[in-house]
Formats: C-alpha cells, structure tokens, sequence
C-alpha cells in the first residue's frame, strides 16, 4: 500500500518527522467514482497519504501527494483525506504540513473533484490563524492548485522539478517556457509574494522542520518554544558597521544567531522573519538598504525608502505574528517612498495595509531606530504613534518630518547657502535627531548599539503578559 518505503510521497514524510513516529492515517481509502472505467485502476490511499508525527517533538499533521497514483490528481476521496488531515489539526492544535506533486483535479471525477478543492480551500481558510500551515511543492502545482499554498502561512519549492502556475508559460501572450518560465521556483520567489524559500528536496525539508520548532504550535500555544543558553546580555559587535543589511542585525541580537527568513527572495527591501529572544520566538520586520554574503561582500543596494511589494510583503507577516500573539520587533531605517511609476500604482494601498496591519496587532510591538525614520514612511513602521509599545533609538539615529537640508531649503527659499546650513544644522538639533523625538516621548529610549539584544530582550519580557480589550466588531476591511 501507500507505506511503501520506496514511495517518493512516504520518502518526504519521512525525512520531514522524528524517527518512527509518523501514523498513517486512511490508508485503505481508495477513489470511489467507477466512471471512465476508473474502478479498473488501482489508486492506494487515492494519492495521497496522511497522518501524523513528531517534528523535533511537536505534533504535526501531514498530507502527502502521491505523483505515482494517477498523477497525484485530486479526486473525491483524496480531497476528503485531506479535509479530515485540518479536521483532526485544528481539533487537536497541531501545525498542518502539506507536500504538493499533482497534476490538478482528476478529471474522470469532474464536479465531485471540483467540490473537493473547494472542501480544500474551505479548511484551509478555516484553520487560519487556528494553526501554522505549511506547505511544501514538489512538482506540479498549476491552476487552481496554486491557490493551496497561497492559502498557507509559508511555502517552500523544490528548485528543480517544482512548479507553480496559476497559467502555463506557454500559454501566457508572448511568452513560452523558453523565453520566460513562469511557473519556475526563481521566477514564482522573486515575483508572487507567497514563495518564502527553494532549494533542494532535503534542504527544504530541513528548513520546513526549523520553521514547525520556532512556531508555537496553534494560536493559544506559547511564544516560549525552548530554553535559551546564551548571554542575554551578550554585546553585539560591529551593528552600527553593519545597520544596512538587518539580516545581519537580527543574526547577531538573537539567540544563538538564529535567524529564519521568510520570503527571502521578494521585495528584497524590506526583511521578514523569526529571531529568538530568551527562548521567545519574536517575528522581525525590517528596512534593507543593503546585502552582503556570507564572505562580507555587498552584492545589492537599495534606497532606504518603502515600496508596494515591501509593504504588503511586511503587512502579510505581522497579521500572521499576530494571530498567533507573536511578538513583532521592527528595525527601522526609512526616509519616504519609493519614487517609481510601478510601485506608485499600488503604493498608497499596499501603504494603508501595513499602517493597519501595526496599528491593528494587538501583540506586543517594539521598534527600534537603527539609521533613519523620517516622515510618514516611518509613522507607518510601527511607530509610537500607531501602537508601538516601546521605541528604541541608537544613539546617532535621525528622527523627525524629513532631512535637514531639504526642510530648510522648503522653509526658507530664498536664504543663501551659508544660512542654510547654519538653519539646518539648528533644524536637526531642534527637530532632526533621536534626542529630540525622546525629549517629545515619541522616543522611549536611546541605546547603544551593541547593547540592543540586552534591551530588546528586557522590553519582550515585560511585554510578555501583555493583553488588550478590543472594542467589539465583526473585522476590519483592510
């Protein structure tokens, strides 16, 4: 049956749980439907095996396609298995771990089939914010199917024979799979917004396991997902050297150095991802104006300035933290908006979505001022002013309505050049520097910064019991 261990289906769960302990659950399930003369193939657990296991010691529920059995397709049976695997997640608050190989809807079934996506789609949208969900491609993933993992928290594809299209290459206007391969694991991380990471079968499956153990387990578990062996009040070298690439910064604050980085590929501008705090999970959102590789060389540039991807790339992120009432930390670094004609189409939108998404968290949020936070842009990065509990400043951080020189020569335009500069240096001293935005209370403290893991692990643990009554509405509409 399905349990065969030669199973490329079982082979993944496998290398995905502890030892021994998966259970398979519906094993004898096999396709219902006897049109087409479908009853003459055999279709073991339907193409798709599910149960249960351990990640690390952490209860996981698994489904996983079987590409072998008529193509993996979604059937009526097969979609029920799949329905019955959230069931028993969302009863039992335990992760839900999905490995997509399938060529669509089984098309002898056709409307049974169809409305077995749509029980699909129906649990996944049930679950969320009940429990993580995870999901992994390791072949085809066209059409409809595409959705399966949009509709998840984090996904992962295998850089070689994973595939995600909601239209084939070829079937695009001007386009073929030779010219541009749209469905490709590079194209969909860089430009879908819903890819966090690709790779080989293994390392994905290795980095689909570290997520499951940063994460409490459903959206009542504890943000304490294990004991903490470091310094926690460990001095931080080179931040201030360091300030433009926050993957760095967060490396270096958390324990361990251990940084998870979540759509690493897109909207490379703005970083998302999960550092550890004392053993508390915390999920990061930050400016990027700089990357540098593991040997220390700067290999790309950006503006410190926001961008319609970054924005709802950082808005999506900080809804998951809190639906799970994971802390959010943010690193700021901003100075306006992204002058462009392709982001402007949708910047003021995807804007608004990030403001809500800070001021609506009710978990706990602190900020911390690493260069720049002028103006607007920086209001929306989870200032004082929408919700923030704490913020933070490096001593030399610049906060205030936009830069010197530019304010002065708006508030004085006919001043000669000597008497702009003696106006924006007052203009920066009065009005420009963290000092100032500390003296006002928008600012709560200025550190050093190698002495930021010691505060930010003070400021998460006293907001640790933080709780706040709502006022009572249905939802929000952003």
């Amino acid at each position: 049956m399905s349990s065969n261990k030669e199973n490329l289906a079982m082979q993944r769960i496998a290398k995905l749980v502890d030892e021994n302990s998966f259970m398979e659950i519906g094993s004898h399930v096999t396709a219902r439907s006897t049109d087409f003369n479908l009853s003459a193939d055999q279709t073991p657990s339907d193409g798709v095996i599910t149960g249960h296991g351990l990640v690390d010691g952490n209860l996981v529920f698994i489904y996983s396609q079987d590409a072998a059995v008529l193509g993996g397709t979604i059937g009526e049976m097969h979609a029920k298995k799949i329905a019955s695997v959230y069931d028993m997640a969302m009863k039992m608050g335990a992760p839900v771990v999905g490995f997509v190989d399938c060529g669509g809807i089984r098309l002898q079934e056709s409307v049974d089939a169809l409305d077995g996506f749509g029980q699909i789609y129906a649990k996944e949208v049930a679950a969320s914010g009940v429990v993580p969900q995870i999901c992994g491609v390791f072949g085809n993933c066209g059409g409809g199917l595409a959705v399966v993992p949009a509709l998840c928290d984090f996904a992962f594809i295998e850089e070689s024979n994973g595939k995600m299209f909601m239209n084939s290459p070829d079937s695009i206007k001007g386009n073929r799979v030779e010219k541009c391969d749209t469905s490709s694991a590079k194209f969909q991380s860089e430009e879908n917004g819903c890819i966090d990471r690709y790779g080989s079968e293994d390392e994905i499956i290795a980095e689909i396991r570290s997520l499951i153990t940063m994460l409490p387990l459903n959206n009542e578990g504890d943000v304490y997902t294990e004991e903490c062996d470091d310094d926690l009040n460990r001095i931080c070298n080179s931040m201030d050297t360091m300030k433009g690439d926050p993957r760095y910064l967060l490396s270096e604050i958390s324990d361990g150095h251990a940084f998870f980085e979540t759509k690493s590929e897109y909207a490379k501008n703005m970083v998302t991802g999960f550092v550890k705090l004392n053993g508390m999970t915390v999920g990061a959102v930050a400016n990027c104006t700089e990357v540098y590789d593991e040997e220390g060389n700067k290999t790309e540039e950006f503006a410190n300035s926001l961008s319609a991807r970054g924005c709802e790339k950082a808005a999506e992120f900080v809804q998951f933290c809190d639906a799970f009432s994971i802390p959010v930390l943010t690193l700021t670094n901003v100075s306006g908006f992204n002058p462009c004609k392709c982001t402007e189409k949708r910047l003021a939108k995807a804007l608004a979505r990030m403001t809500y998404a800070f001021a609506n968290a009710t978990t706990a949020k602190v900020n911390l001022i690493t260069g720049e936070a002028y103006g607007s842009a920086y209001v929306s990065m989870n200032s004082k002013s929408i919700g923030a509990d704490l913020v933070y400043a490096w001593n030399d951080a610049k906060v205030g309505m936009m830069d010197a020189d530019l304010a002065v020569k708006i508030m004085y335009p006919d001043a000669k050049a000597d008497e702009l500069s003696k106006k924006a240096a007052e203009y920066e001293k009065l009005q420009s520097t963290a000092e100032a935005a500390a003296r006002r209370g928008y600012v709560d403290r200025l550190i050093a910064p190698e002495d930021s893991r010691k505060y930010l692990v003070a400021a998460f643990e006293m907001l640790y019991t933080k709780y706040v009554n709502e006022p009572e509405k249905k939802h929000g509409t952003k």
